[in-house]
């Protein structure tokens, strides 16, 4: 058996995002969604986390008042 690849942040969002589908046009028992609701949070929490990751990976580079080249995270970048 082939092991399971693992999903792109968008193929994620796009699972999250057919369960909000799925639930809103009402056809689901109570029981499934609360099961879908519960899927769909921890899926988003873990996407939250991923963003989180890739934020502080992303950097600029600048140069500094002495000519140099540094990297700034992105958020300190003013």
């Amino acid at each position: 058996m082939a092991a399971k690849k693992k999903q792109t942040f968008e193929e994620q969002l796009a699972g999250v995002e057919k369960l909000i589908s799925q639930m809103e046009n009402g056809g689901m028992t109570l029981e499934e969604s609360l099961k879908s609701y519960e899927e769909g949070m921890k899926a988003l929490t873990a996407l939250e986390k991923e963003l989180a990751e890739a934020t502080q990976r992303v950097t600029v580079l600048r140069r500094n008042t002495e000519g140099e080249d540094e990297e700034i995270p992105l958020e300190e970048d003013v």
